[in-house]
C-alpha cells in the first residue's frame, strides 16, 4: 500500500509539472503574438546588428545614428524617412534595454485598452509627432529612439481610463507631467517626450468619447 501511495504521489507531481508547463508555454505563445512584444523585439534586434557594425555592443557609432537616426540636416534635405526609422534606433545599450523595459510597463497595458490598429496608430502618431516637432531645434541635432511613442502609449492609456471611468483626468495630467519631469537630462530629447506624451494625451480623450461598445476596458488593470 505505501509503495501504491508513493507512486500516486509521484504521477500527481508529474501531471502537476507538465500543467505548469503547458501554461507556460502557453503565456509565452500568447506574448509572441502581442505588437509591444514584436517592437521590443524588433528594437533589441536593430540594436544588436547596429552594434556589430560598430564592433561595440555597448554604444553605436555617431556615423550610424546619423544615417539611420533622425539627423535633422538630412531630413531638411530631404532624408524624411529618418522621421520613421529613428524610432526603431537606439543610442546605447542602456538607451534601448530602458525604453524596452518601458514600453513593456505601459505597451501591454494599452494592448489591454485597445484594438491593434488604435494601438499602433497611436504609437506612430505619437512618436512622429515628437519627431517632427524636434525638426525645430534646429540642423545639427541627431535624435533617436521610441521614448516619443512610448510616452504617446501611456498618455492615451492614462487618460482613457479616466475618463471611460469617469474620474478626474486632472490627476492622470499630474502624473503624465511627473513622468515628463523624471525624465529630464542630460542629451534627452524633451521636445519629442512632451510632443509625443500631448499627442497620446489627445489620443485617449478622443476615443474616451467614443461609444464604448468599440474598446474592451479591463477594470482589474492596477495603472496609477
Amino acid at each position: 500500500m505505501l509503495l501504491l501511495k508513493t507512486v500516486r504521489k509521484i504521477i500527481k507531481n508529474v501531471k502537476d509539472k507538465y500543467f505548469k508547463f503547458l501554461e507556460v508555454i502557453k503565456l509565452y505563445a500568447e506574448s509572441l503574438r502581442k505588437l509591444t512584444f514584436l517592437l521590443i523585439l524588433i528594437n533589441l534586434l536593430i540594436y544588436g546588428f547596429l552594434a556589430f557594425l560598430s564592433k561595440n555592443p555597448l554604444i553605436i557609432d555617431y556615423n550610424l545614428l546619423a544615417i539611420y537616426g533622425q539627423y535633422n540636416l538630412f531630413v531638411y534635405e530631404g532624408w524624411y524617412w529618418q522621421l520613421f526609422t529613428s524610432l526603431f534606433i537606439h543610442a546605447n545599450l542602456l538607451h534601448v534595454l530602458g525604453n524596452s523595459l518601458f514600453l513593456a510597463f505601459f505597451g501591454f497595458k494599452a494592448e489591454e485598452l485597445f484594438t491593434k490598429k488604435v494601438y499602433l496608430f497611436t504609437y506612430f502618431a505619437s512618436g512622429l509627432t515628437g519627431n517632427l516637432l524636434t525638426l525645430l531645434m534646429g540642423a545639427n541635432i541627431v535624435s533617436v529612439g521610441a521614448s516619443g511613442a512610448i510616452f504617446g502609449l501611456f498618455g492615451a492609456s492614462t487618460i482613457y481610463m479616466r475618463k471611460t471611468m469617469n474620474q478626474s483626468i486632472l490627476s492622470a495630467l499630474i502624473y503624465a507631467m511627473y513622468l515628463f519631469l523624471m525624465n529630464i537630462g542630460a542629451n534627452i530629447n524633451l521636445v519629442s517626450h512632451l510632443g509625443g506624451l500631448a499627442t497620446g494625451l489627445m489620443i485617449g480623450y478622443i476615443l474616451a468619447k467614443k461609444p464604448r461598445s468599440y474598446y474592451t476596458l479591463h477594470y482589474s488593470i492596477r495603472y496609477m
